[in-house]
């Protein structure tokens, strides 16, 4: 379980920089992953640990790349459906050692219809990675009708690590010092919606500096019209304790 871990949040630094590209899973093609393959054969060397579906790491990544993997679990809906919440877990323990996954990764529903659901399936799945030394990550979401604040992204996160996660991500919010410190597991951010080159850097930034250990993120890269710059760019944020006004001063360096 330890060394599994260190594959993922790296000793030297104790962060991390996941890149995410499972959006596929309830979204199809998603801009910018049209062909999977492509996106991560360009950035993959410039992050930590890949955050995936077993589809797609079967079939378009290459076996020899030594980079640890975050693989997708949980699914069973699409965004033509109005609840998104109602997942059920989709892999099983021994396929996912086949793949070699370092990390599991599972979407919670805190708030939502399917929430005990979501949960029980996060406690079966820690059971399961217990007995196989495979970390869990536990992805939180909260109902439509709850504000991603301090009150709720706790609450989501703090039930999560109580159910066995090891490793929990979630939004960035203010006062995101509340969520860490009432987490007793790292805590990683994700990178959300595509917004603009400058506002994602200094929200990588500030989720660091607030406590989190890492950046989940995806759109914000591989969107991005720069994806190379962009990854790099966080990476400097993650690992080099850059700052937001030092990591952009980079970024356009980089992309120029």
């Amino acid at each position: 379980m330890r060394n599994r871990l260190a594959g993922l949040i790296r000793p030297e630094t104790g962060r991390c920089l996941m890149l995410a590209v499972d959006h596929g899973y309830f979204q199809g093609p998603t801009t910018g992953l049209e062909r999977p393959g492509e996106a991560i054969e360009l950035l993959a060397e410039y992050a930590d640990s890949l955050m995936l579906t077993r589809g797609v790491l079967r079939n378009v990544v290459d076996p020899q790349r030594r980079v640890p993997i975050v693989l997708r679990v949980s699914g069973g809906t699409s965004i033509l459906r109005d609840d998104l919440s109602n997942e059920d877990l989709t892999v099983s323990m021994e396929d996912a050692l086949r793949l070699n996954a370092s990390c599991l990764a599972i979407s919670i529903f805190v708030g939502s219809a399917s929430e005990r659901t979501s949960l029980t399936n996060l406690a079966k799945l820690c059971d399961r990675g217990q007995k196989y030394g495979v970390p869990i990550l536990a992805v939180t979401a909260v109902g439509r009708e709850m504000a991603r604040d301090a009150r709720y992204l706790s609450l989501a996160c703090r039930i999560a690590a109580e159910l066995g996660a090891q490793v929990v991500k979630t939004y960035y919010c203010e006062e995101f010092e509340k969520v860490v410190n009432s987490c007793p597991v790292p805590v990683v951010i994700a990178g959300g919606k595509k917004i603009e080159e400058r506002a994602a850097i200094e929200l990588a930034y500030r989720a660091i500096s607030a406590g989190a250990v890492g950046v989940d993120m995806g759109r914000n890269i591989f969107q991005s019209k720069w994806p190379v710059s962009m990854i790099r760019t966080v990476r400097s944020i993650v690992h080099e304790g850059k700052s937001d006004a030092e990591a952009w001063e980079l970024f356009q360096e980089l992309k120029g």
